[in-house]
Parts: C-alpha cells; structure tokens; sequence
C-alpha cells in the first residue's frame, strides 16, 4: 500500500478525495477567497463614490485591490501554489485572465454611471446602484474566471501541495 504524507499527515491513496471533490473544494475556495476580494473592492469603490470620485475610477481602484487580495489568497489556499510566483507561466496569464473580467466591471459600472446621469438621483441611490451593477458583473464572470484559472494558470501537472509517497 502507498502511503501519501502531507502537512495534515499520513494518509493511504485509499482515503485521498476524489478528482472531482478536489475541484469542488478548489471550487469553493475560489468562491470564498473571490467573496473576500469582492468585500475589500466593495469597501474601496464606496469610499471612492463617497468623496464623489468617478464610477471608472473608482471600479478601477476596487478592481485593483481585490485583485491583489485574490491572487494572493487563491494561489495559496485555493491551488496550492508557494514560494515566488513565476511570471510567465502564472503570474501573466493570471493578470490577463483577472483584467477581462476587471474590464467587465469596470464597464459595468462607468455604463451606469452614464445612465443613471440624467435621472438626477439622490447620491446615496447612485451609489447604490452602480455598486449593484459593479457586484453584478463579478457574478456574471466568475465561473468563467474560475474556470481559465483552474485550467489553463494554476493547473501545472506538480501544482498541488506536494507530497511524498513511500512503498510500505
């Protein structure tokens, strides 16, 4: 029997979770590390709104901030990558991947700042509302980021956490 050892100890290839539940746990981390980033983007686009900054700047600082948190978060937690991260075969392709989707909220929200313009509304409603759509729009392109990542930045044959095998 092979006997796979890891920082949460020994376990037999018996016990090790299915490919599909790895992806669902990888999933689910992404979803929750994506929920932190969305938390921290959220605080920065209000308080950008707040002092009456533009809807493109400030989408673009709340995209910046949660990117950095995210990438963080998901290289670790969620693929269990460590150490320095290498820039053309995870580093790029994450920036590429993570600013199409910036990109879409970014447009999102300048789109409906534009078109909440002439209705002159109370400016607590025109934050809300373009804070809604910025939120909308990590929704919509979430499992199409997810997905890239998982395939095409994280997933390298050795990414997981490693582990060692020994014969018994």
């Amino acid at each position: 029997m092979t006997t796979l050892t890891n920082a949460a100890g020994p376990r037999t290839t018996e016990e090790s979770p299915s490919p599909r539940r790895r992806g669902l746990v990888r999933f689910v981390r992404a979803a929750t590390s994506s929920v932190a980033a969305t938390l921290l983007s959220q605080a920065v686009l209000i308080a950008v709104l707040a002092v009456n900054g533009a809807p493109w700047l400030a989408s673009a600082c709340a995209f910046t901030a949660g990117a950095v948190l995210n990438f963080v978060v998901t290289r670790r937690w969620v693929w269990g990558r460590r150490g320095r991260p290498d820039m053309r075969r995870e580093l790029m392709p994450y920036l590429l991947v993570i600013a199409l989707g910036g990109l879409a909220s970014v447009g999102l929200a300048t789109l409906t700042g534009h078109l909440l313009a002439p209705l002159a509304l109370p400016h607590f409603w025109w934050v809300v509302l373009i804070d809604a759509a910025y939120v909308l729009s990590y929704a919509l392109v979430f499992v199409v980021k997810f997905t890239l990542l998982d395939r095409y930045v994280f997933d390298r044959g050795a990414a997981r956490t490693p582990a060692t095998t020994s014969q018994s």
